[in-house]
C-alpha cells in the first residue's frame, strides 16, 4: 500500500509537525507565497497560496507522484494502453479532441480518423435540422431538439450549454434544446406540455442503450408522438436520433440508420461530452465553438503529458486533493464558481469525481485502510453565501473549497447597461476574493495596514475560526475554448489522484447494485399479493404502497 511508502510517511510526518499547529494566514510572512504558489498556463492561474501547504509540501507530494510513478499513468492513460483494468479497456477521452491530423492507433486502427467520420456525421445532421431541411412528420422544419440521458449523458452536455448560452448561434431556422433525465417522467411530462410534437426531435444517448432511465423517457416520448401521428414508421424515422455504442440496439428500438452517431466502448459517460454527446452542444453554440471547446482540452491535455510535475497545474490539483484528505484529514470538497453560467459545475464535477474516485479497494482487489475521494458539493458563489456558507465559516468540519471565477465579463460594447454589469462582475470578484480570504483569516487575525480591525473582543456566536483551506481558479474570459481547459483539467486532477491511491478510476460498479434490485422491487410492486420476500422496512414500504392504491382504487 502506498501509505507504508518512505514518502507518504515524509508527508504524515510535515503535516504532524511542521504544519499541524499552523495558521494558513501565518504562512503569508513569505513576501512571495502567492508567486510561488501560483500557476498559470494558457487561460487559467490556479492559486495554492490559501492552502495549508509550503513549498515543501508540494515538493514531497511530487515525490509521492514520482514513487508511484505517475508519469508512467499518464503516459499510459494518453496512448491509449488498458487503464480501465476491471473492463480491460483503455478510458480514451482525450482522443475525441485530438486535432484532426493526430494519428492515435488501437488495435491497428486510426480511432481519430473514425472519430472525425462520427463528428463529420454530426455536423451534417446540425446543417440539415438548422437549415431547415429536417423536417417533423408533418412537414414542418424542426424547432425543439430534446436530449435523453442521464449521468454523464445529461450532465456534460447540460453543463456546457448553459456556460456558453451566451455563445448560441443564429442559425436559418432557430432551434431550442431541452434536457430530461429523470426516470419519473417529470422533466419529459413539462415538455410535453410545451413542445410541439410536430417539430420536436428527442436525441437517446445511452452508450449501452440499455439504459431504463432513457429507455423509459424514450418510450414516453414515443407514445405522445403516436398521439398525434399513427405511422411509427415516420416517427422513428423524423423524431428521433441515437448515440450509443450498439447499432443493433438502436435500430431494433427503431432508429434509422442514417440518424445514428456512434460512441466507442472506451469512452466512459462522464467523459463523453466530447463526442457525438455533445451534439445539443453543438447544436446550439454551432460547430466551430464546438471545435474551440475540444481544442482547449486538446491544449490542457499537451501540458498534462509535457510540463513538468513541479508546474504541472492538472498533477498539482490532484496532488493537493490528496494532501487535504489523507494528511489534513479534509473528507469534504465545495466546489464554488462565482458566475451564474457555470451553475451545473458542481453537479458535473460531483458525479466526475464521486463516481470516478468513490472506490474502497484497491487495482488489485485489496481494501484500502486510507481515505480516498472527498464529498464533494456546491453551487454558484453568491446563492452559497447565504445558504452553506455559515458552516464553511463557523461550522465544526473542514472543507476544502475551490473558487472559480472568469475575469472578463460585459466588455462588448459600452453603454450604461453594461457599466452597470461591469459594476456587478466586480462585486462578484470582490465577494469571491472577500469569501477565500475570510475562510483563511477568520475574524481573530483580520487585519488592516498591520493594525486589527477591532481591538474589542468579539462575542463567541460572532467569532470566525478561519484556517479553511481553499484554491482559486482564474479564466481569462469564460469561452468555449477556457471551459474546454477548466473541464479537462479536473478531469486530469481525478486520475492523479487515482494513480496516487492505486484507484481505477474509470468503472463504476458501485451503481449496479441498486439496478438489479430496483428490477426484483418493481416486479413486486406490480404484483398485487403482499410482499414478504425483502427486508421488514421494504417489505413495509411496498405493501403500504399497495394499501394506498388499493384504497384510492374503490
Amino acid at each position: 500500500m502506498i501509505n507504508n511508502s518512505p514518502q507518504w510517511k515524509s508527508l504524515l510526518n510535515h503535516s504532524e509537525n511542521d504544519l499541524k499547529d499552523s495558521n494558513i494566514s501565518d504562512l503569508f510572512s513569505e513576501s512571495d507565497r502567492f508567486q510561488k504558489l501560483s500557476f498559470a498556463f494558457d487561460q487559467l492561474l490556479v492559486d495554492f497560496s490559501k492552502q495549508k501547504l509550503t513549498t515543501d509540501t508540494l515538493d514531497k507530494l511530487v515525490d509521492l507522484a514520482n514513487f508511484v510513478d505517475l508519469k508512467k499513468s499518464i503516459s499510459q492513460l494518453l496512448n491509449g494502453e488498458a487503464v480501465n483494468t476491471t473492463e480491460e479497456r483503455p478510458a480514451l477521452h482525450t482522443a475525441l479532441r485530438a486535432k484532426i491530423e493526430d494519428c492515435l492507433e488501437l488495435d491497428g486502427v486510426n480511432i481519430n480518423l473514425l472519430i472525425q467520420e462520427q463528428l463529420t456525421i454530426m455536423a451534417n445532421m446540425i446543417e440539415a435540422i438548422t437549415l431547415g431541411h429536417w423536417r417533423g412528420y408533418s412537414g414542418k422544419p424542426i424547432t425543439d431538439v430534446v436530449n435523453l440521458g442521464v449521468g454523464g449523458s445529461d450532465l456534460g452536455p447540460l453543463l456546457v450549454c448553459e456556460a456558453l448560452h451566451e455563445f448560441k448561434k443564429e442559425y436559418v431556422n432557430p432551434v431550442n434544446v431541452h434536457f430530461a433525465s429523470t426516470m419519473d417522467g417529470s422533466q419529459v411530462s413539462s415538455l410535453f406540455e410545451r413542445l410541439n410534437p410536430e417539430t420536436t426531435v428527442f436525441v437517446l444517448v445511452s452508450k449501452s442503450f440499455t439504459t431504463i432511465d432513457t429507455l423509459s423517457n424514450a418510450a414516453s416520448a414515443k407514445a405522445w408522438l403516436m398521439n398525434h401521428c399513427e405511422s411509427e414508421a415516420i416517427v422513428n424515422k423524423q423524431h428521433f436520433i441515437g448515440i450509443s455504442t450498439s447499432e443493433e440496439k438502436m435500430s431494433e428500438w427503431g432508429i434509422a440508420p442514417s440518424h445514428q452517431l456512434k460512441l466507442w466502448d472506451w469512452v466512459g459517460g462522464r467523459f463523453s461530452l466530447w463526442s457525438t454527446v455533445g451534439l445539443t452542444i453543438a447544436l446550439k453554440i454551432g460547430m466551430e465553438n464546438f471545435r474551440a471547446l475540444l481544442n482547449g482540452a486538446n491544449a490542457l491535455d499537451e501540458h498534462f503529458r509535457t510540463a513538468e510535475f513541479k508546474d504541472n497545474i492538472p498533477v498539482l490539483l490532484g496532488l493537493v486533493g490528496v494532501w487535504n484528505t489523507n494528511f489534513l484529514d479534509i473528507s469534504a470538497q465545495a466546489i464554488l464558481p462565482y458566475d451564474a453560467r457555470l451553475k451545473y459545475f458542481p453537479n458535473y464535477l460531483t458525479q466526475l469525481e464521486m463516481e470516478s474516485n468513490g472506490k474502497s479497494v484497491t487495482q488489485d482487489g485489496n481494501q484500502f485502510n486510507y481515505d480516498t475521494c472527498p464529498v464533494l458539493w456546491g453551487e454558484v458563489g453568491p446563492n452559497a453565501q447565504h445558504a452553506f456558507y455559515q458552516l464553511l465559516h463557523q461550522g465544526t468540519r473542514k472543507v476544502a473549497c475551490d473558487f472559480i471565477a472568469p475575469i472578463k465579463r460585459f466588455t462588448q460594447v459600452e453603454t450604461e447597461h453594461d457599466k452597470a454589469l461591469r459594476e456587478q462582475h466586480a462585486l462578484t470578484l470582490a465577494n469571491c476574493f472577500a469569501q477565500s480570504r475570510a475562510l483563511m483569516v477568520g475574524s481573530k487575525n483580520e487585519k488592516t495596514n498591520n493594525e486589527s480591525i477591532n481591538n474589542v473582543e468579539e462575542p463567541s456566536h460572532k467569532f470566525y475560526p478561519g484556517n479553511q483551506p481553499s484554491t482559486t481558479i482564474l479564466l481569462k474570459e469564460l469561452t468555449p475554448y477556457s471551459l474546454g481547459q477548466l473541464i479537462a483539467l479536473y478531469e486530469h486532477k481525478v486520475f492523479v489522484m487515482a494513480s496516487i491511491w492505486g484507484i481505477n478510476p474509470f468503472d463504476q460498479w458501485g451503481v449496479e447494485l441498486g439496478k438489479t434490485m430496483a428490477k426484483q422491487a418493481l416486479e413486486e410492486l406490480k404484483s398485487p399479493s403482499e410482499t414478504n420476500c425483502f427486508d421488514g422496512s421494504s417489505n413495509g414500504l411496498m405493501n403500504y404502497i399497495k394499501e394506498v392504491k388499493l384504497a384510492s382504487s374503490e
